[in-house]
């Protein structure tokens, strides 16, 4: 047979592959959420995140902004593990178009036995427009408009036989009634336990909820304060996340100078691993099948190894 005819045959043959792991299962209860590891050297964070599936991390979220482009980076951190899901936190729909999304999420997911978990947004209009150059547009059309494309586009590489599931990032209740019909679930950002009540009811039962938790570990009140007031400050600046959060009681001037003490102890987790452990286990409560913990430190160039490690033995116990 020609070398011709043995690539048509064998990819008529691969066209599916069955995926051995359902990533939704294999995030466990409690992963991680960092943009830390892209400050490292490629090789400095296939160690770390090694090391990080060592200490029984079963997944890791990771972001997209003007550091490492998203798929890349999940195909190295995916290569350098075993068992870790790798799910992105997430993939910008103005970054690629409806093609490129699936081709990223379809590789990806065949090539690491299905440890891969898509999840999307519309980004900001400051970063939309001010850095990627494009005309912002209505979010909930515009994913939903994407999402009718992706729908549409014929993969021809070898793909797992099932779709591998999306998740949308979704705050306000009409993105969240969105993913809830056209995707997996819901991955919340920067939101307080009492989002995830509300956000289950949106979802309804059987729909995959996994808020991110922001955390600080330190017990005094004014440092743990100003390590998250300056994380804090940037997503207070957009108005989808200021909107949220009066829905939940807080006023405009608890968003200045990086918020009051009553919004940053809302959203953010401070003090020893047992209040961040609560916290964590509060959005279990509420509803949340998994939460990514995000480590914030005072030092925002370094990557909180020594953080992740008191945290890991503790955060297991969630439950």
């Amino acid at each position: 047979m020609a070398w011709k005819e043995t690539a048509v045959a064998a990819a008529s043959t691969a066209r599916t592959s069955d995926v051995g792991v359902d990533p939704i299962r294999a995030l466990g209860r409690v992963g991680l959420w960092s943009q830390a590891l892209d400050l490292l050297p490629a090789s400095m964070a296939r160690d770390v995140v090694q090391e990080l599936e060592d200490l029984g991390y079963p997944s890791l979220w990771i972001s997209e902004g003007l550091r490492r482009e998203i798929f890349v980076n999940a195909s190295l951190l995916l290569s350098a593990t075993r068992h870790m899901v790798v799910a992105t936190g997430v993939a910008n729909i103005w970054a690629r178009d409806a093609a490129a999304m699936v081709a990223g999420q379809l590789t990806l997911a065949e090539a690491f036995d299905g440890r891969f978990l898509l999840g999307m947004g519309v980004s900001q209009p400051a970063i939309v427009e001010g850095v990627r150059g494009h005309v912002y547009s209505s979010p909930l059309k515009r994913m939903s408009s994407y999402l009718d494309a992706m729908d549409e586009v014929r993969y021809q590489s070898p793909a797992p036989t099932n779709t591998p599931p999306r998740v949308l990032a979704a705050v306000g209740p009409r993105m969240l009634e969105l993913a809830g019909r056209r995707s997996a679930g819901a991955h919340p950002y920067f939101v307080a336990p009492e989002h995830t009540a509300a956000a289950r009811a949106v979802l309804g039962p059987d729909r995959l909820l996994c808020p991110e938790q922001a955390v600080v570990l330190e017990t005094d009140p004014d440092q743990a304060r100003a390590i998250a007031r300056r994380y804090a400050q940037f997503y207070l600046g957009f108005p989808s996340y200021r909107n949220d959060l009066k829905k939940h009681g807080f006023v405009d001037s608890d968003f200045s100078s990086g918020g009051t003490d009553r919004v940053i102890d809302a959203v953010i987790a401070w003090g020893d691993v047992d209040a961040v452990r609560s916290r964590v286990q509060a959005h279990l409560d509420a509803g949340a099948d998994h939460v990514s913990v995000q480590v914030l430190s005072p030092d925002t160039t370094v990557a909180p190894l020594d953080q992740w490690r008191e945290l890991a033995p503790v955060l297991r116990s969630c439950s």
